[in-house]
């Protein structure tokens, strides 16, 4: 019974917490330890594993409920006498009207206990990527099978699905090939998250379900925080001084943002409504500016520079405190 994990405490939050507490704190923690920030970490990988799997069960209220009924007996050996605790539970909470004739004597352990809980496979096989080499603007998948719940024929199947940020925040139609040779077309939601698992009845293998484990790529260009999305955008010094439209790119597109007059090199601006979908509620762009100077010069270029030397009266040394 050594197994129990406490999924409150891997979440750090309290057995009162609101599911949007848990969320709050589950996406802050989820973005800390994603393995494409943490590359070749395995204790961070195990951690996120961790983190997704208490996320899923205590963000649904029956797979909730269940589980605070369960934690309460796993030191009973074999948790003999939890169904009939459950069925004459006098107290009555958000708990008894789920599953409180569950017999929580038919799990061996906590695992057998979360496999059920999650529908998930009872003899997962290893992982295994497909061939085709992952790229911007294409998905990656990872399978595993295993049989669902007490039919001998129906099994789940499990596709991790990485996916570029793009495609994360439009959704759509997506065709995933599985390493069972199958090609699955997919209507995938907006505003995808790392760690969220979509479920698709009857696209296992003999009717069971097919499991989507969504991971979010790191882009090269936007950093998603919670709602809000951040970018580096850089200028040059004429931009920078006289300040004026540029265009900025953002998840829908290229849009004009105005550069205010002489803007600071890690200058912050905000582009309203223009962050990352989450809970049908969408964040900022924070665009912060870097002043990017020019590594060749052609020779009119550089006859300016030099006029500009002679006239400027700028002295950005003349107040060191020195």
């Amino acid at each position: 019974m050594q197994n129990f994990r406490n999924y409150y405490d891997i979440l750090g939050v309290s057995r009162d917490a609101t599911v949007d507490e848990i969320k709050k704190t589950f996406r802050s923690l989820a973005r800390k330890y994603h393995p494409d920030l943490n590359p070749g970490n395995k204790e961070s990988e195990e951690k996120f594993k961790d983190l997704g799997e208490a996320y899923e069960v205590l963000s649904d209220e029956g797979k909730r409920a269940q589980y605070d009924q369960y934690s309460s007996f796993w030191k009973q050996s074999g948790f003999q006498g939890a169904a009939a605790w459950a069925k004459n539970w006098a107290t009555r909470s958000r708990e008894d009207a789920v599953n409180e004739d569950m017999d929580f004597s038919q799990f061996r352990d906590f695992n057998s206990f979360v496999d059920e809980l999650l529908s998930r496979p009872d003899e997962p096989v290893q992982d295994t990527y497909r061939d085709d080499p992952y790229r911007p603007g294409k998905t990656k998948t990872a399978y595993t099978v295993g049989r669902e719940g007490g039919r001998d024929s129906a099994r789940n199947a499990e596709a991790n699905l990485t996916v570029p940020l793009e495609r994360a925040y439009t959704g759509g139609r997506e065709r995933i090939r599985l390493e069972d040779g199958r090609s699955l077309e997919v209507n995938m939601p907006p505003g995808m998250v790392s760690g969220q698992r979509i479920r698709l009845r009857g696209q296992g293998i003999a009717g069971g379900d097919l499991f989507l484990n969504i991971t979010v790529s790191v882009h090269p260009f936007f950093q998603v925080d919670g709602n809000d999305i951040y970018c580096q955008l850089p200028v040059t010094p004429a931009e920078a001084v006289l300040g004026g439209p540029i265009e900025v790119p953002t998840l829908d597109g290229l849009v004009k943002m105005m550069i205010p007059p002489s803007v600071r090199s890690g200058q912050k601006l905000r582009l309203g409504g223009k962050g990352y979908p989450i809970d049908e509620e969408r964040g900022d762009q924070i665009v912060e500016i870097q002043i990017v100077t020019p590594k060749e010069l052609t020779p009119t270029e550089r006859e300016l520079y030099e006029k500009l030397r002679q006239f400027e009266s700028f002295n950005p040394r003349a107040n060191l405190p020195v």
